[in-house]
């Protein structure tokens, strides 16, 4: 199964859920950036991978502008090489327009992740040779204020539809990729993985998440990402 099948899947199970207060305002770049997610599957999403990253879900001005997991639009033109018509989400928060890749905001997330990457192997299909890098849940909730809402705040009745129809994709991500291991970027992530994945024979673990919410992600963020996977016995080639 490709993972653009997987993706299309996954937006169709997931346009029928409704959110109530606080989620203001729903995001969902499977379907508005679906050119630019999809020519990153295409291109970069091949084959086996050794490790696939899981993220918990977009970040305002990476994924939620580009379609592409922290993707940061300076890092997707320029290194990932990915661009695509993006569209409108239906309702949009007047401080979070969709701006696509005319958005200037930064994604220090994904500017940090994708960064390491172009660091640590240099060419994008050096690092996509053995690594992938997905979201759990491809939506981003907004309160009315502006402010983002992660899908583990969500109320149980909410959460439990949204984690069904996301863990089925990643169980088929994984039976597409079959990865060895799964490093969650974030304890969610992990967490997540751990439960839908019950029979992976692999390793399951976590990296610190890049957020700059994170003062120990503020002090060097990459060499503690890298002293986790080291832990994990994950050897980065």
């Amino acid at each position: 199964m490709s993972l653009v099948t997987i993706s299309r899947a996954l937006c169709k199970a997931l346009s029928d859920l409704r959110f109530a207060a606080p989620v203001a305002y729903l995001y969902n770049p499977l379907d508005y950036a679906r050119a630019p997610h999809e020519a990153y599957l295409n291109m970069w999403g091949k084959g086996p991978k050794r490790v696939l990253f899981l993220g918990m879900n977009p970040g305002p001005f990476g994924m939620a502008q580009t379609g592409v997991p922290f993707g940061d639009v300076r890092m997707v033109q320029d290194w990932l090489r990915i661009e695509g018509k993006v569209g409108r989400a239906p309702h949009e928060h007047p401080k979070r327009p969709v701006l696509g890749f005319s958005c200037a905001r930064s994604e220090v997330s994904g500017s940090r992740l994708w960064g390491w990457a172009k660091d640590r192997f240099g060419r994008p299909e050096d690092f996509f040779r053995n690594h992938f890098v997905a979201n759990y849940c491809p939506l981003a909730f907004v309160e009315a204020s502006g402010r983002n809402l992660t899908p583990d705040k969500l109320p149980a009745r909410e959460r439990a539809p949204l984690f069904d129809a996301c863990d089925e994709a990643l169980r088929r991500i994984v039976e597409t990729l079959r990865p060895e291991f799964v490093v969650g970027v974030g304890a969610f992530a992990m967490e997540r993985a751990k439960t839908s994945l019950p029979d992976f024979e692999g390793v399951i673990g976590s990296i610190l998440h890049p957020s700059p919410a994170s003062p120990k992600a503020n002090r060097g963020w990459a060499k503690h990402a890298e002293a986790e996977l080291a832990t994990l016995g994950l050897r980065l080639d």
